[in-house]
């Protein structure tokens, strides 16, 4: 039996296949090319037990391209992998080779491959928290420069309904006018673009069973599909579930 480690990074991979004994059998540095990586397999296919592929940030192109030839692949969390920082070597090489050594002792920690289709409203999702995190970001500014002009002190969910009258009315001065107008606009640009994509995910969860099962948990309240609906595989216990909801903040 053979195992096979790929050390990715944002423009090349090393591949290593070893033995049973920890042999290296290939080892070679190839540019981020599909028909390349499976070209070096190829040879070793028949033995392969399985392929390591590191969850880097740009692991989807390299994952999808081995699955659908047929290859299995196991997803290696490396957050994970730090406990074993003390059996590895520098170099890429190592890197690979420690992963297929993983595989081999059956010690790898491995994260979930997610269906392509509903890896993409994933990230669909993700990008709507991205898009929230940063008019928070809007909110508190503006909230913070009107309390340090005025004295006084409006709530977030009425910054949140703040129209470019409203800071006329106010006479704050130019500058600090020309500050808040510009904290404004991007805040109901994000605002926009947040509406969307709720409303495109909704679509997308809304008749799921997993998502009403999210919706109707006690302790969980959720505003529309979050990344939450994603990230709990569904065989997962009610129990873990509200856990990793409230971790989320969601």
């Amino acid at each position: 039996m053979k195992y096979c480690g790929i050390d990715l990074h944002s423009n090349n991979s090393v591949v290593v296949i070893t033995d049973e004994n920890d042999h290296v059998l290939y080892g070679k540095r190839h540019p981020n090319e599909l028909s390349q990586i499976l070209a070096a397999l190829q040879a070793h296919r028949t033995e392969l037990y399985g392929v390591v592929v590191e969850s880097t940030f740009n692991w989807y192109w390299l994952v999808d391209g081995l699955q659908e030839a047929g290859y299995q692949i196991h997803l290696a969390n490396t957050s994970a992998i730090k406990q074993y920082a003390g059996l590895k070597y520098r170099g890429d090489e190592s890197d690979a080779r420690h992963l297929a050594q993983l595989l081999r002792l059956k010690l790898l920690p491995e994260g979930h491959i997610m269906p392509k289709a509903e890896r993409a409203v994933r990230d669909l999702a993700r990008k709507r928290m991205q898009l929230v995190q940063q008019r928070s970001a809007q909110i508190l500014s503006i909230e913070s420069s009107l309390s340090r002009h005025t004295g006084g002190r409006i709530s977030s969910n009425s910054i949140k309904f703040l129209q470019e009258s409203d800071l006329q009315q106010m006479h704050l001065g130019e500058m600090p006018s020309l500050g808040l107008r510009a904290h404004l606009a991007v805040m109901h640009a994000l605002q926009s673009q947040i509406d969307m994509l709720e409303a495109t995910l909704k679509q997308y969860c809304g008749g799921k069973p997993e998502f009403k099962l999210l919706k109707t948990t006690d302790g969980i309240k959720l505003k529309g599909p979050g990344t939450i609906y994603f990230d709990i595989p569904a065989e997962q216990p009610v129990k873990f579930r509200r856990r990793l909801v409230r971790s989320h903040g969601e």
